[in-house]
């Protein structure tokens, strides 16, 4: 079943995208990641071009975190506060994002940037990920577990100026700090359509030092407007968005999200972040090839 997508230029399999959609939804439900960090890599190994991925990727996640948020807001586990200034930092790095996409792309050097970004970023996600995983299974397994950290947020953030209250997440913080992490995460959104729960996560509870109950719950917030906010930007000025492709993941994704918390039900939770590591590092392994293989033939031509 070939289906043309307009923005990506290009005729794919309508099945086989929906499949990759379904796949990268069971690995959400199981794991409990928002997907788009491997979204775009695997579309960029089915041939479509990194720039549509990137843009393309970054609606799906918009679409697959409504039902989280609205979940985690009937159990009061979303600290609005704190989610608005991330929110106001996330826009503001999507506009940052998008001029930076577009210099890249005049310049011709798009799609080595988020190859390399990505090789960087699964590489070190996945290195601590399988760290992590490793010392959970070696603690089920009958070892000594460590001694749990004291929730404190990091001393440069106690450094910064203007405090607020944010009574949910129960801190008396700066709000330049969140603000800061959201016009980070916002630039990596633009850059690698990823919703940037992977980063936010660790950061509201290692940097901030939130409480855990909301943590989640404040991610997918701000994840849900940024990741809007940075298909907008896309459509209106690098015109990389092929919503025809987005469609096809998120009929995918949100299947295979409802399948993956199923099975997530059945598994150990050690066991599912092991794999999931393993995973992420086999999928930086292929992005770092396809940077520095070099083909036998760099240009080749086919009739047909």
């Amino acid at each position: 079943m070939d289906l043309y997508l307009p923005i990506a230029n290009l005729s794919v399999n309508a099945l086989v995208i929906v499949a990759l959609g379904l796949g990268v939804g069971l690995l959400s439900g199981m794991f409990g990641v928002g997907g788009g960090f491997l979204t775009t890599p695997l579309l960029i190994f089915y041939g479509i071009p990194p720039t549509v991925a990137a843009a393309s990727a970054a609606s799906q996640v918009t679409g697959a975190s409504v039902s989280g948020v609205f979940a985690h807001f009937r159990r009061e586990g979303v600290d609005v506060h704190m989610g608005a200034v991330l929110v106001v930092g996330g826009v503001l790095g999507s506009i940052a994002g998008a001029w930076l996409f577009a210099l890249l792309q005049e310049t011709g050097q798009i799609d080595t940037v988020i190859g390399i970004l990505y090789v960087l970023m699964l590489g070190s996600i996945g290195g601590l990920m399988f760290h992590e995983s490793v010392g959970a299974v070696r603690v089920a397994r009958g070892a000594r577990p460590a001694k749990p950290r004291k929730r404190r947020h990091h001393p440069l953030v106690a450094m910064l100026p203007l405090r607020w209250r944010f009574y949910r997440s129960g801190l008396y913080i700066s709000p330049l700090a969140p603000l800061l992490l959201g016009v980070f995460t916002g630039i990596l959104t633009v850059l690698l359509g990823v919703g940037g729960g992977f980063i936010l996560v660790p950061a509201m509870l290692y940097l901030l030092g939130m409480s855990t109950k909301v943590v989640v719950g404040t991610s997918l917030f701000q994840i849900l407007f940024v990741t809007a906010a940075a298909t907008l930007v896309h459509a209106t000025t690098t015109k990389a968005v092929d919503i025809v492709l987005a469609a096809l993941l998120l009929l995918g994704s949100v299947t295979g999200a409802q399948l993956g918390a199923r099975f997530a039900q059945k598994m150990r939770p050690e066991y599912l972040r092991l794999a999931l590591a393993v995973m992420v590092l086999l999928i930086a392994l292929r992005m770092f090839l396809g940077l520095v293989w070099r083909p036998d033939e760099i240009y080749s031509v086919a009739l047909s």
